[in-house]
């Protein structure tokens, strides 16, 4: 499994991406207008971009003592127009009979709770200089039905960082019980990668950790494929010539009636999208800096031609190591004539064989193994016949050790030679003593020897698991889908 580290070399830092690609494409204006909401929103809603409807503004302490409460609509959201990272959005999510409200995380919400709210809003609270700030209601988005599963009350949204009108990369935010409700990663809601050019989700993380399922549904994060793919990139795009900002990252959600809605634009979008893709920024924004990009179609080709299951690519540039599926093909056989396998009793070498099957990754298996069958087929036959043949008569307790059992077989093992070893196995089924078979291994083009444990696998769907002890020179990620071909 992955191991994600905060601030790990590799990931662009802030103050490389301010220096680089913000602060040259970011013009103080384009700024300005991407921080207040309320115009970027107007902005946008001109040029034929979707946008979460307006329900109402509160500029002043006067505007909130005359506030109709009345026409606002069950549900909706309440948000400070110079938020900044997700704070001060409150979401209604439906309403009571005494016409109070409910949020989305099942608390009840009177006027007095809103109006409270909105006077922190005033004082700046939750505004990028802290200084005073004003309060808007705004639609809340249907949940589309394909995200039910996956989201917990909120509505989810997709991220997309846009430079030199490239979609660069791209993240699903989704809200769980412990974000209470809204797609905020900082609150402990679940960001996903999402491949640029299928708009299908390859690895989730929450808190920085990797995880294949969602906290509160149990449902598989990786494989889901969003909607509205290409309107989604080409809506992002328009967004950044709208807005005028070179750097630019867009959030959009998905109405069930309405289809892709920009949420809003952000000049600082935050590092997080990187750790939810496993890939930093700075490889992507260099491979388009200088690019000339004629509009939307050429932009979204040039980031499926250039980013598509570009993922896995990085990791490997990055850490030096392969990437694994749980499922891999590979070669396995037994060791070269010239690492000298013999059998000492007639000093023949035992014939070559190699054979090319599915295995299993197993990241939570100490040692690999092999089904006892297979092992006959590739020539160790006599061998196992023999070991099986003077462990049936041995007494293995509870407190067998591998030197003491290995004492009362050391003229067989010194027979076999320096390919074959045993491992004592203990389990909630007890304990077992083993052959270990050191044997030619080729994974993911690959090669290693591997010392195998035999043992009957007939009745589990792959014959052979590689464990901890053999992936030295691999990372694994669940969310890969297994190679149909060996070596491509």
């Amino acid at each position: 499994m992955f191991t994600l580290i905060k601030n790990s070399k590799g990931l662009l830092g802030m103050n490389a991406r301010n220096l680089s690609y913000i602060r040259p494409n970011n013009l103080q204006g384009a700024i300005r207008l991407a921080n207040n909401k309320l115009k970027s929103k107007e902005a946008l809603f001109k040029a034929g971009i979707p946008v979460p409807k307006v329900f109402g503004i509160i500029r002043n302490r006067h505007e909130l003592e005359v506030f109709k409460w009345g026409d606002l609509p069950k549900s909706f959201v309440l948000k400070p127009n110079h938020g900044r990272g997700g704070g001060g959005i409150k979401v209604i999510f439906g309403q009571n009979k005494d016409l109070s409200w409910v949020s989305t995380e099942g608390k009840k919400v009177t006027i007095k709770d809103l109006r409270d709210h909105i006077m922190d809003i005033f004082e700046g609270f939750y505004s990028f200089s802290g200084t005073s700030d004003i309060a808007f209601f705004e639609e809340r988005i249907k949940l589309l039905k394909v995200f039910k599963p996956y989201s917990y009350k909120g509505i989810p949204d997709i991220r997309v960082i846009v430079y030199n009108k490239v979609p660069v990369m791209a993240m699903l935010r989704l809200p769980t019980r412990e974000s209470e409700g809204k797609a905020n990663l900082h609150l402990g809601g679940i960001g996903l990668g999402v491949d640029v050019a299928t708009g299908v989700t390859t690895n989730a993380v929450m808190h920085d950790q990797l995880i294949e399922k969602t906290p509160d549904t149990k449902f598989k994060l990786s494989g889901v494929k969003i909607p509205y793919w290409k309107d989604i990139l080409e809506i992002a795009i328009k967004c950044q010539e709208i807005s005028k900002l070179g750097y630019v990252g867009v959030d959009i959600a998905i109405d069930s009636e309405r289809g892709p809605v920009v949420l809003e634009v952000n000049a600082h979008a935050g590092l997080s999208i990187q750790i939810a893709n496993l890939s930093p920024l700075k490889y992507r924004l260099k491979k388009i800096n200088g690019l000339k990009v004629k509009n939307e179609a050429h932009g979204i080709r040039i980031a499926q031609d250039l980013f598509g299951g570009e993922v896995e690519e990085e990791i490997e540039d990055i850490s030096g190591k392969q990437v694994l599926g749980i499922i891999e093909t590979i070669k396995i056989g037994i060791m070269n004539h010239e690492l000298g396998i013999k059998n000492k009793e007639g000093g023949e070498l035992i014939e070559k064989k190699e054979i090319e099957l599915k295995a299993k990754i197993d990241t939570g298996a100490d040692r690999s193994s092999i089904d006892e069958e297979l092992a006959r087929k590739l020539g160790y036959e006599k061998v196992i016949d023999e070991f099986k043949g003077v462990v049936k008569d041995l007494e293995i307790g509870n407190n067998a050790t591998k030197e003491i059992l290995d004492e009362k077989i050391k003229d067989k093992l010194e027979k076999w030679g320096d390919d074959f070893d045993t491992v004592v196995i203990k389990s909630s089924h007890g304990v077992s003593y083993r052959l270990l078979i050191k044997m030619n291994i080729e994974l993911s083009g690959i090669k290693l020897i591997s010392k195998m444990s035999v043992t009957d696998r007939s009745h589990l769907e792959f014959p052979v698991i590689i464990g901890r002890r053999s992936l030295g020179r691999f990372l694994v990620d669940p969310s890969k889908k297994t190679k149909a071909v060996f070596g491509k």
